[in-house]
């Protein structure tokens, strides 16, 4: 497809950021902004039976007043894996296919993580495995301004206050089958465990029909 975009580091990111590495060669994620909180770094948004919820996880406080996102620590308040984890559980296990994939992602709230970047980019990896999407990922090695023209930056561009139907007219949610779609209608752009758990295989081709073909930039 030709192209290479810059991302955030993100916590089960949203749909909309897997499109992006769907449709990408090259993924730059980033470790060298300054770590903002109310963002998908430590943050996602899943389905929940009252409607969205969100997961955020705790970060250490750091000593200086701006820190990079690569040295950003995971901090063990409130007991937060366990929530997590049992958040999912409790909204999931009867999607699908929340038991076929439910060890893999375990695992994440058993270890014990120093580092958000890291812990990110490992669950993101294994998410990209499931889905069957290999772009090619790796982390900066300084913060970037300018781009060239096959380069498209997107880490301020996806953002849980940001409305993406403005912001990225590129992508292009298309419903697809959740658990609790009967209560709440569809909800569009949740976390990416919100469509594996729910669409198991077939997730490719729900990123694949999110491309708006119209400004499919990646051609």
């Amino acid at each position: 497809m030709g192209r290479t975009v810059y991302l955030t580091s993100a916590y089960l990111a949203p749909v909309e950021y897997y499109v992006k590495l769907f449709m990408s060669d090259k993924a730059y994620i980033e470790r060298y902004d300054n770590y903002v909180k109310q963002t998908y770094r430590n943050r996602c948004i899943i389905a929940a039976a009252d409607g969205p919820l969100s997961l955020t996880i705790p970060t250490e406080k750091s000593d200086t007043l701006k820190c990079p996102m690569k040295d950003v620590r995971i901090s063990d308040h409130g007991n937060w894996r366990h929530l997590h984890w049992n958040a999912l559980v409790s909204n999931y296990r009867n999607s699908p296919f929340f038991e076929y994939y439910a060890d893999d992602f375990r695992v994440f709230y058993e270890k014990k993580y120093p580092f958000l970047w890291d812990f990110n980019q490992e669950i993101c990896a294994l998410v990209c495995e499931l889905i069957d999407i290999h772009p090619y990922m790796e982390g900066t090695s300084e913060y970037r301004m300018e781009f060239a023209p096959k380069e498209q930056d997107f880490r301020e561009i996806i953002h849980p206050k940001r409305d993406f139907r403005k912001e990225d007219p590129e992508f292009l949610p298309v419903p697809y089958y959740q658990v609790f779609q009967e209560k709440l209608g569809f909800l569009p752009n949740l976390s990416i465990a919100d469509l594996l758990f729910n669409m198991g295989p077939e997730s490719l081709l729900v990123l694949q029909k999110c491309v708006n073909p119209v400004i499919d930039k990646s051609k």
